[in-house]
């Protein structure tokens, strides 16, 4: 759950109340870690210590009704220590090409122009360099869960940008898979585009999913809520479908 510490629109308090109406027992709120190149979307610096205590309080306020969790979504280039917080999800939101950072899920115009900008109009370029990326962010932020496997295809249903069974798409998330199910970190199956109206599927996608289920890899549902009402989207649903831990 992301909350207006970051880019979420409720305040910590307005989450877990309706986390509790929800009916859940558990809720881990996740603000994005700050990121020096880019602070349009994350936590500041300064923040975080009042972050860390706001949850503190709401855990001890709320006890007797539901555990609080203060956690974070690490993102591959933040650099900020991750110590505090009770858990890690490691979310890979950009590609750094020349030292240029390039948000993968902010618009489909920004790929677009990376295409044409640094792969010479080579869409399954930027997809390798994605998935390359992505094959490290356990390694490189000691992540408990692994976010968005495929947030690359944000805008898929969209606009087609790419085909995601071309031959090198499929080897290069593929691979990725392969690397980070040596870690045994669970991947979370992200509801966050359907509630948000982006996709009608989570991330990873089903031929995703059963290739971690072949690959012996694990799985938690996140809601990837911005909202009071996105938490838990679709947790039914999945939680069901897909025999994962809500």
């Amino acid at each position: 759950m992301h909350t207006c510490y970051c880019d979420g629109t409720g305040s910590p308090e307005e989450m877990v109340k309706s986390a509790i109406d929800k009916g859940l027992t558990t809720v881990g709120i996740s603000g994005h870690s700050y990121t020096f190149f880019d602070e349009s979307y994350c936590m500041q610096k300064a923040a975080v210590p009042r972050y860390l205590a706001e949850c503190r309080y709401l855990r001890a306020k709320y006890f007797d009704r539901i555990h609080v969790l203060c956690g974070v979504e690490q993102d591959y280039y933040s650099d900020y220590p991750t110590d505090e917080f009770d858990y890690v999800i490691g979310s890979v939101h950009y590609v750094k090409v020349d030292d240029e950072y390039i948000p993968i899920d902010e618009s489909i115009e920004i790929l677009k122009d990376a295409v044409e900008k640094h792969f010479g109009g080579d869409i399954y370029a930027l997809c390798e360099l994605y998935f390359a990326t992505v094959a490290d962010v356990v390694n490189k932020t000691d992540c408990d869960i692994i976010g968005h496997f495929d947030l690359i295809s944000k805008f898929i249903e969209r606009e087609p940008l790419f085909d995601t069974h071309h031959p090198r798409y499929v080897a290069a998330w593929q691979k990725a898979v392969d690397q980070l199910v040596q870690y045994d970190v669970p991947f979370e199956i992200n509801t966050g585009a359907i509630s948000r109206g982006y996709r009608t599927s989570p991330y990873p996608n089903e031929e995703m999913i059963a290739h971690i289920k072949a690959q012996g890899g694990r799985f938690v549902l996140s809601s990837d809520a911005h909202s009071t009402d996105s938490i838990a989207y679709g947790f039914d649903r999945y939680s069901e479908e897909l025999g994962v831990r809500s």
